[in-house]
């Protein structure tokens, strides 16, 4: 049984494909990747079909990371039954997830941070203009999700 992961932000071209990308590395290189269906997703309309920003698609590409053929697309209800954890970047996209798929009965949705020890948003980086930042972030948060399922991923 994989475990199934959606990593959701604003708009699906920034924060979230970071940590979807970031999250199938990891399993990767912990040679568990086929324990584990990981996407990403957006609260909004926006960006939909958009690839991911260059600075983002740059930063992963520093760390060796592809997110080629990317496309943002928007959370579904279906998504809510289909994944086991929905994990978002900030407050926001905690309240645009209630408001799109409504209380959250099964407890799957949590903010990435939490899987840290300092909780908390991951920033925005298309408003921040902080790549860096927002790469340690999701790559600490990403750790620590990884570690959540077995501490032998740590």
């Amino acid at each position: 049984m994989k475990n199934k992961i959606l990593f959701v932000c604003h708009g699906n071209i920034c924060r979230s494909p970071m940590a979807e990308f970031v999250m199938k590395w990891l399993v990767d290189d912990a040679g568990c990747a086929e324990r584990f269906e990981i996407a990403s997703a957006a609260t909004s309309t926006e960006e939909i079909g958009n690839p991911v920003y260059p600075p983002a698609r740059r930063k992963l590409a520093e760390h060796g990371i592809s997110c080629d053929g990317k496309r943002a697309r928007q959370i579904t209800p279906g998504d809510y039954r289909h994944y086991d954890r929905i994990i978002a970047m900030d407050q926001n996209n905690l309240r645009n997830l209630r408001r799109l798929l409504g209380e959250d009965v099964e407890g799957k949705i949590s903010l990435l941070m939490d899987y840290t020890s300092r909780p908390g948003d991951v920033a925005d980086p298309w408003y921040t203009g902080d790549f860096e930042a927002t790469w340690q972030d999701v790559l600490e948060g990403c750790r620590g999700l990884l570690a959540a399922f077995s501490p032998t991923f740590e």
